[in-house]
């Protein structure tokens, strides 16, 4: 069968299973689990494979999921991805009441997407000789949060690091995996389907500001006020604005998530969760060192201790310019060109996705569909159309993966031999590693 009738055959199962896959995004939606909490999300996952009588390996990365369909001819293997995690957005309409879950980004979708997919490779290479292999992958803990909480699974040894393609690849997950595809929802202007562009990398810091304790009425002045030493350094980081270059889409942000314990007390710890965000490595690592700069000059303002923990966050993304042609065709055959948009190589999101980390190892796509009305990360992000939200990305995806196993030009092939690899899985889980560092300041 050629791949025009394969891919036909794909999106009719895929059409065929389409209340199955959408009930599954929207139970998903309705059921949220922040990153490395997907216990729930990652067995009703499991359920549905085995639904398709999938074998698969759970418990990967402590909630993942990643199973093989072997297509019953040499060639490459590509990754279908969905994230298992929700963020945590208090007030959102799906939230949950007690942890404040909340699939205010769309990953919900991202799984029904991946199970769609994963039907139809699976139907037709029952019947057909396909020169490759899929391997699909449901992943935790995208979304770059509780980072206290992470980081006490990092000094446990359940995890070394933080996010699920951090760690998928430490653990040796994605060694047999050649290009991955996935998507993402957006909003709806953004155009039905749209493609391209890159992305901020990040590393991540987890501050504690030491003071000492007294009494904040009778004798203030024989502590020493951590609370004051970060607003000092939260105000001397808003003094770097203007040292920072526009083109590099720098973004430095974060939360208190402890300001002490008691109003009657003067704080002693004071903790802070930041992220530090930029086009290129040499810009972040840039902006790292002043927002490091700033948090020191807080604790030498006000006579404390600073603890500064750097996490190894994530890279820009690269979308593999011959892979999101190929995905264009498909999505403009399913919904017209018009509404396909494919941005310059120049745009940055300003947001971060650890598919990035996996686009400077292999060849991938992260395209959009847009689906949603409010601000994403938002309470009011909501999905509307759920066909175009679940249904048709499936269809894309699974369009574009035919395409590039099947087409008699190969052109899996052609873009293995064409890519430019920036890390192999090695060097790049030891960059990692030396990203991780801890210091403490005192004053002297």
């Amino acid at each position: 069968m050629d791949s025009k009738s394969l891919k036909s055959k794909c999106w009719e199962i895929i059409d065929n299973r389409a209340d199955w896959l959408v009930n599954i995004s929207k139970h998903i939606l309705q059921n949220p689990e922040p990153g490395f909490h997907e216990f729930e999300t990652a067995e009703f996952v499991s359920r549905k494979l085995d639904e398709l009588g999938l074998p698969h390996e759970k418990g990967i990365a402590l909630t993942g999921i990643k199973g093989t369909i072997d297509g019953g001819l040499p060639g490459p293997t590509i990754a279908i991805i969905g994230e298992l995690d929700s963020l945590r957005v208090a007030g959102h309409a799906h939230a949950n009441p007690e942890t404040d879950a909340a699939h205010a980004c769309g990953h919900h979708c991202q799984i029904g997407m991946m199970l769609g997919v994963t039907a139809a490779f699976k139907e037709i290479a029952k019947n057909s000789m396909i020169p490759g292999k899929l391997v699909f992958m449901a992943l935790p803990a995208e979304e770059f949060i509780d980072v206290e909480f992470r980081y006490g699974l990092h000094q446990q040894g359940q995890i070394e690091f933080m996010s699920g393609k951090q760690e998928f690849l430490k653990l040796g997950a994605f060694d047999d995996v050649d290009l991955a595809v996935m998507a993402h929802t957006s909003k709806t202007e953004e155009g039905k389907f749209s493609i391209g562009g890159t992305s901020n990398g990040h590393v991540v810091k987890y501050v504690r500001f030491l003071g000492k304790a007294s009494h904040a009425g009778g004798s203030p002045h024989e502590g020493v006020n951590a609370l004051q030493a970060s607003m000092v350094a939260l105000n001397a980081l808003n003094t770097q604005r203007e040292t920072l270059k526009n083109e590099d889409t720098i973004r430095l942000h974060g939360i208190m998530t402890k300001g002490g314990v008691s109003v009657s007390s003067i704080p002693a710890e004071v903790k802070y969760e930041g992220r530090v965000r930029g086009g290129t490595t040499e810009a972040i690592a840039d902006a790292n060192l002043k927002m490091d700069r700033c948090l020191k000059a807080g604790a030498l303002a006000i006579g404390c201790e600073v603890e500064i923990i750097t996490l190894p966050g994530y890279l820009p993304i690269k979308n593999d310019p011959h892979m999101s042609d190929i995905f264009i065709d498909n999505a403009a055959t399913l919904v017209g060109a018009n509404n396909v948009i494919q941005k310059p190589v120049r745009h940055n999101s300003g947001g971060s996705t650890d598919m990035g980390d996996l686009s400077q190892i292999m060849p991938v796509i992260h395209p959009y569909t847009g689906v949603a009305s409010g601000t994403g990360h938002g309470i009011d992000y909501l999905v509307h159309d759920y066909t175009q939200a679940v249904v048709n990305p499936a269809k894309a995806l699974a369009g574009t993966i035919v395409d590039l196993l099947c087409r008699e030009d190969s052109p899996a092939k052609k873009i293995l031999s064409d890519f430019n690899q920036d890390y192999s899985i090695k060097s790049y889980v030891e960059m990692q590693r030396s990203r991780l560092t801890k210091e403490k300041y005192v004053p002297i």
